[in-house]
């Protein structure tokens, strides 16, 4: 396990069933595992994890297929079920005790489906704004609109697609900072999310979108799940399958910061709002 320097995570690699997955570590104190959403990678975390640091053992790591956890052989459709068996291997082997679990898009639904596979693992569940849109009363619009995004991408690539999902999503479509003003860190985030996008397009954006979660087996650890959504998505797609969820549950939805990626510009805001979710 290598440590660069005081403030850096400690890094490795776990291998797991047809693949690698990169993981980092901040900390110490109860495991809280962060899991990203497409496109992303651990590096989304970093602000959160760093805050969150002096109070929690925070493991964030690389999904499978993206950025340095390569997989076996071609890539393939994401699945959810075996990305929540990655993070099920992941903390058995750091832990031994259950840990908390923050899952953001994609990644709430493999935090969910976590919880109700294995709860003995999970103290408390925060899935923010799980793209769950067949749970959704009009969830046929929804998945049709999703194809068309698909469409788009095989034609005309990565950028339009991006920015017909994004306006949908109420996420900032405007154009980033020029590559060269971003610091450093930030920079290589930006490189490897970049090449995510492609992967997350052709082979999460369907699959993901179309996963049913088991309500049947959630209604049953209830008390370990925490909703979450961004204060700034409401009104916009991503914040309704936890509405629909809450209501099915009986169980609120706590606010955070920002929208869909709120974790990323509200960093020690959103941490504040996480560690007070989690000591409820």
């Amino acid at each position: 396990m290598n440590a660069p320097s005081t403030n850096a995570p400690r890094t490795d690699t776990l291998k797991v069933p047809g693949a690698t997955l990169h993981y980092e570590i901040r900390g110490s104190g109860p495991v809280l595992l962060m899991i990203h959403g497409g496109s992303g990678d651990a590096g989304v975390f970093e602000g959160v994890a760093g805050a969150l640091a002096d109070r929690y053992t925070v493991v964030t790591y690389d999904r499978r297929g993206n950025s340095r956890s390569p997989v076996e052989g071609p890539p393939q459709d994401m699945s959810v079920a075996t990305d929540s068996e990655d993070a099920r291997l992941l903390l058995a082997a750091l832990t031994d005790e259950p840990a908390h679990v923050f899952g953001s898009s994609s990644g709430a639904i493999v935090a969910l489906d976590l919880l109700t596979r294995h709860p003995d693992r999970v103290r408390i569940a925060v899935p923010h704004e799980p793209p769950l849109f067949g749970v959704l009363p009009d969830a046929d619009e929804h998945i049709a609109f999703l194809r068309n995004v698909h469409a788009i991408y095989l034609r005309d690539g990565v950028g339009p697609a991006m920015e017909v999902f994004g306006a949908r999503m109420g996420l900032d479509t405007e154009g980033p900072l020029p590559h060269t003003e971003l610091p450093p860190q930030i920079r290589d985030l930006v490189t490897r999310m970049a090449a995510n996008t492609d992967r997350f397009l052709a082979h999460e954006l369907l699959p993901v979108t179309n996963h049913l979660p088991d309500l049947t087996a959630l209604a049953t650890v209830t008390p370990q799940l925490a909703l979450a959504g961004g204060r700034d998505s409401r009104g916009f797609l991503p914040y309704r399958p936890n509405t629909v969820l809450a209501t099915r549950l009986g169980i609120p939805i706590t606010d955070f910061p920002g929208n869909h990626a709120g974790y990323l510009p509200h960093a020690p805001a959103f941490a504040t709002q996480l560690a007070t979710l989690l000591t409820r």
